[in-house]
């Protein structure tokens, strides 16, 4: 763990930096960026294509100007080219949705001391949820922050010689695309919620690989899973669940693999104290808030979990990936 030397500007601006979150947030729902991507306007034309109010509008443009997103000149506002770029909906680049996502959660982060006395979840599942909107955000945001990393995973990993790839929960199907983007030979399935199927096939369909990629549709706790893999990847999965249930995922995994197969699973990796890197350990929060049992789990864990379920030749992959992030893989026997 790595000793953090406070000051009390620190402390308060930790404190109140949730307001540039939520001026981010309230910034990308009325989609000003869209409009001012390409050419300025006024305050008043901003609010006229937002159905907002004009003076409330120019407050948050003038802020959004003021923490560098938009650029204010002779009373007219546009987007900066990294903004343009990035939350724009007509840039290939856009991440709105992920910051969506971000938003959905933090009412949820707001009760997590009542989540903390009582050791129960306060919010549902954000990917069981009913609504579209929240569902569109949760699984096209895991598009945004997988799409930064996948390429390079992809890339790092030798796959040659093995021509199928199962990639559970795989939702959109980032992965699996990027996998088979690196390995011409492989073909690959997504296997993910019924509700999955709509965002997984357009995806599938923007890179061009609906002749080598399938969605099959099921709950991978409840259902069969399909079998028959040479890989199979787990990205962001098993921290949903309590260690017993990620034992029998993995189980169920192992079994889909044909014999010297490969698993692989990507999840934001504790240390074995446990008190590190802030961001799984933060992310263990967000897990408590929305789950029974999820957690984010130490490198022991994973490894321990992963023997269990009957896998052998374990290592941590040498990635050098963002917000604790890391890969375990180990060999079917």
């Amino acid at each position: 763990m790595t000793t953090t030397v406070w000051t009390i500007p620190d402390l308060l601006q930790l404190s109140g930096g949730y307001w540039n979150t939520c001026a981010l947030h309230a910034g990308v729902k009325l989609d000003v960026f869209s409009r001012l991507a390409d050419t300025a306007a006024s305050a008043e034309e901003v609010a006229l294509f937002c159905h907002s109010e004009p003076r409330a509008t120019g407050m948050l443009l003038d802020s959004l100007a003021a923490i560098g997103l938009l650029e204010k000149r002779d009373g007219t506002y546009c987007a900066t080219p990294f903004a343009a770029e990035n939350l724009s909906q007509a840039s290939p680049g856009y991440l709105g949705h992920i910051i969506m996502h971000h938003h959905h959660l933090m009412s949820g982060w707001a009760r997590l001391d009542e989540a903390v006395t009582s050791g129960r979840p306060v919010r549902g599942s954000v990917s069981h949820s009913d609504d579209e909107s929240r569902r569109e955000s949760f699984l096209m945001g895991m598009f945004n922050l997988a799409s930064q990393l996948a390429p390079r995973i992809a890339a790092s990993v030798p796959l040659s010689g093995r021509s199928r790839l199962l990639d559970l929960g795989g939702g959109p199907g980032t992965y699996a695309i990027h996998f088979c983007l690196a390995n011409p030979e492989m073909t690959a399935v997504i296997y993910d919620l019924p509700t999955s199927r709509t965002f997984a096939e357009r995806t599938i369909v923007r890179f061009g690989l609906s002749g080598r990629i399938a969605f099959s549709p099921g709950d991978y706790h409840a259902d069969t899973i399909p079998s028959g893999f040479d890989v199979a990847w787990l990205s962001h999965v098993l921290h949903a669940d309590g260690p017993s249930a990620c034992v029998s995922l993995l189980r169920k995994a192992v079994e889909a693999l044909n014999p010297g197969g490969i698993l692989m699973v990507q999840e934001f990796i504790l240390d074995d104290a446990k008190d590190g890197p802030p961001f799984p350990a933060l992310f263990s929060l967000n897990m408590l808030l929305g789950t029974e049992s999820g957690q984010s789990y130490s490198g022991n864990e994973l490894a321990a979990m992963m023997t269990e379920a009957g896998l052998s030749d374990l290592q941590r992959l040498a990635l050098d990936l963002p917000n604790g992030a890391g890969v375990m893989s180990g060999r079917k026997g």
